[in-house]
């Protein structure tokens, strides 16, 4: 009985730590459609790859801004691609030099030469001492 005891208090000191996040997005140009979010812990398929990515959501405006909050996240490095979907047709529409006409944006309001930022200049930390970020989209 002693040592099911000692397995359960050391099971419950090496879980890993659980964080929600809340990502606001603000300085949206009005409030139609709706702002879609996605949530990467790696380089693989970041930026736009929605299967690979480990959060999705799609939040309403409100008054300029979006407000989501992921929970239960676990520690580490996550980073963020986020676009303003006006239309609702689901999609980041770009003109035919395919240059967005929706405005969008990276955690850590990081930005590619040409093309999308690395994951790791969007990355950022997550635990229970970062558990907000803020982020802004572009046109």
């Amino acid at each position: 009985m002693k040592n099911i005891l000692v397995l359960l208090v050391l099971l419950i000191m090496i879980r890993p730590s659980k964080t929600d996040l809340t990502v606001t997005i603000d300085n949206l140009e009005n409030d139609k459609g709706v702002v879609r979010i996605l949530l990467f812990n790696s380089p693989d398929g970041f930026p736009d790859n929605d299967k690979k990515a480990v959060g999705r959501a799609v939040v309403k405006i409100q008054h300029g801004r979006a407000l989501y909050q992921f929970k239960d996240m676990a520690d580490g490095n996550y980073a963020i691609s986020a676009f303003h979907d006006e239309n609702e047709d689901g999609k980041l529409n770009k003109n035919l030099l395919g240059v967005p006409q929706e405005a969008y944006g990276f955690s850590n309001n990081a930005s590619g030469t040409f093309g999308p930022p690395s994951f790791s200049s969007a990355a950022f930390k997550v635990d229970d001492e970062n558990d907000v970020h803020v982020m802004s989209l572009k046109k």
